[in-house]
């Protein structure tokens, strides 16, 4: 009884802003520190995109295996456990920076760390879930918002920024990554140890335990084929999925690119910045571009509807691509003017990004809506996994400045794929 009464103490305040920090960090260090790294460690441009989109697929792929974390041990297990592969993985990535093999065997972590990462997206997801009720869950949905858009902060800021000012102390980028990868896997390892204690288990709290229907690996893959062939069947599936991989064709270039045109010198066409300045424009300035962007999305969605938004958010995502044409034909000198470009690029993609997210809510409905989102945000994964993993081979192809004129030009497939999708005039809007 003392147990329960323990546990049933336990705020929301004290895990959820630190569940979806560990969420949201891992993610943004696959994601975008990898490429940082990679480049330090003189890889082109073809391998640094080809090898770090790959680390997609584990979020392609995971909703055929989310199933199986419904129905083995407790969402609170998988949680734990995924947090310290996660951070062991980390430490894998530290020690291995100063070997010979040190591109396969980062490759080999920051795989195990992408799937780890994606199983606990599922977990943690699942856990909210079950551990608060209705009321809390609309409460703290902007607050897990929140603290995943600053573990994005934190991973595309600080810890590229920790990167780049070890880098000119140690005067030496493979052990400069090698404490910045220390470093963080230390504080992922305090934030899993801190939720092993923490977390209430629902298992032991009193006519609130977890309820699991224990079944067999068959029913398991009987009720993934149903999910799969009924979202298959969905009226303008055909049309969805067009919106879906090609809505965000000109970012899913981009996204990889960027960074590496920001740290490449004038000669080859880049901007020159250090991995400290590039910690601080685009870790900085744009995640906070990105986020205004977002929350204006939401709020304006709300008071009018998605129908009535959409076109302006498509303008929003594709226009501001335009800086990247003017960065790289002026290749201007100096942080602030890359900053201010990046910041404005970032918020027109976050308010333009809140139309993909609302559609794929929308096509989502119906039965099974949960498992059907699932695999919504699997060809999300994909749609950027894709593109790129060619966007290093077609930039070293036509450099820098055409390569953005080529990304340009492709937000005309966005304006089609738009065109295409139909939308009920009163969805988002505030009842």
């Amino acid at each position: 009884m003392d147990m329960i009464k323990k546990t049933k103490s336990i705020s929301p305040w004290a895990w959820v802003p630190t569940l979806y920090m560990a969420e949201g960090l891992p993610y943004v260090i696959v994601m975008t520190v990898a490429v940082v790294l990679f480049k330090n460690l003189g890889l082109s441009n073809t391998d640094v995109a080809l090898y770090t989109s790959w680390l997609y697929l584990p979020w392609v792929i995971k909703p055929f295996w989310s199933p199986i974390v419904d129905v083995l041990k407790t969402k609170r297990w998988w949680i734990v456990a995924m947090q310290l592969i996660v951070g062991a993985s980390m430490a894998g990535v530290a020690m291995t920076i100063p070997t010979d093999g040190v591109i396969r065997y980062c490759l080999a972590f920051f795989w195990l760390m992408a799937f780890s990462s994606a199983t606990h997206d599922i977990a943690a997801d699942g856990y909210y879930m079950i551990e608060l009720d209705e009321n809390q869950q609309s409460l703290f949905v902007g607050i897990r918002s929140t603290f995943y858009r600053i573990a994005t902060l934190v991973g595309q800021g600080a810890i590229v920024a920790l990167g780049g000012w070890l880098e000119v102390v140690f005067k030496a980028p493979a052990k400069a990554w090698t404490y910045t990868f220390f470093a963080v896997s230390a504080l992922f390892l305090l934030i899993c140890l801190y939720h092993a204690f923490i977390l209430p288990d629902p298992e032991k709290l009193d006519g609130t335990a977890e309820t699991r229907q224990l079944k067999s690996l068959k029913e398991v893959l009987s009720d993934i084929g149903g999910t799969f062939v009924s979202f298959f069947s969905k009226k303008g599936i055909i049309v969805a999925l067009a919106f879906m991989l090609l809505y965000r064709l000109p970012e899913a270039l981009l996204v990889k690119i960027c960074p590496l045109f920001l740290l490449d010198p004038f000669e080859k066409g880049g901007l020159g910045l250090s991995t400290l300045d590039l910690g601080f424009a685009q870790g900085t300035v744009g995640v906070i571009g990105l986020t205004l962007g977002g929350i204006l999305g939401g709020i304006v969605v709300a008071m009018h509807g998605f129908k009535r938004w959409l076109w302006p958010m498509v303008l929003s995502i594709t226009l501001p691509d335009v800086v990247y044409i003017f960065l790289a034909y002026f290749q201007p000198e100096g942080l602030w003017i890359a900053s201010a470009c990046i910041g404005i690029e970032q918020f027109g993609y976050g308010f333009g990004f809140t139309a993909y997210m609302l559609y794929m809510l929308y096509f989502a409905r119906g039965q099974y809506q949960t498992a059907h989102y699932a695999f919504c945000t699997g060809f999300m994964a994909l749609s950027m996994m894709l593109p790129g993993m060619v966007s290093g081979w077609l930039q070293e192809h036509l450099n820098y400045l055409n390569f953005f004129i080529l990304a340009m030009a492709l937000t005309l497939v966005t304006f089609v794929v738009t065109a295409l999708i139909k939308v009920d005039p009163e969805f988002g809007k505030k009842k």
